[in-house]
């Protein structure tokens, strides 16, 4: 696979979190995406889950917090690391008053950046963290093999998504996501 942006890419969201693609490595045959985050007081993403990818992060500065679904939170402090399991929904967020910065890795590297960077788009030109409605239904409809997000009901994302997606066809919603790479089966 090939990737749409050139590294190091850095995304950001206005929910107060910023994001940046580092760069490519291979590691045992598989490429694996190096990132690093800065994440502002209280912020972090819902619980999600990467079902054909581990993710681990290393705390730089500041305070993480970090759970697995079904399980207690826990915190981490600088030099301090977390593994993300593929399939293991999960969240992390910054518990403390200072910017959160890490630095770490997902393997195999996949569609992340372009799902991501396709995700902080949609909530910055919408000004939701939801993003924009048939902006996001398309990036959940087409990348589901591969990501989940769990505050989105079941049925949501079952029917109405792919409903609004047909809808978003039909107007012609979708032409900026032209070059999105397959998702993986």
């Amino acid at each position: 696979m090939s990737y749409p942006y050139q590294l190091p890419h850095t995304i950001s969201n206005p929910l107060g979190e910023e994001l940046t693609f580092e760069s490519i490595v291979v590691e045992d045959g598989v490429k694996k995406m190096l990132v690093s985050n800065n994440v502002g007081p209280g912020s972090g993403p819902p619980f999600h889950v990467h079902f054909k990818q581990d993710e681990s992060l290393t705390v730089v500065s500041g305070l993480m917090g970090y759970q697995i679904d079904g399980e207690e939170e826990k915190f981490l402090q600088p030099g301090e690391s977390v593994v993300f399991e593929r399939g293991q929904m999960h969240r992390f967020w910054n518990a403390g008053t200072e910017n959160l910065h890490c630095e770490g890795w997902v393997k195999p590297a996949n569609t992340l950046d372009y799902f991501l960077t396709s995700m902080y788009a949609s909530a910055t030109k919408s000004g939701k963290p939801e993003g924009d409605p048939f902006d996001s239904a398309y990036l959940i409809v087409r990348y589901k093999s591969e990501y989940d997000v769990k505050v989105i009901p079941t049925f949501v994302k079952k029917v109405i998504f792919p409903i609004t997606v047909a809808i978003g066809k039909l107007l012609g919603k979708y032409k900026h996501f032209a070059d999105a790479p397959e998702a993986l089966k």
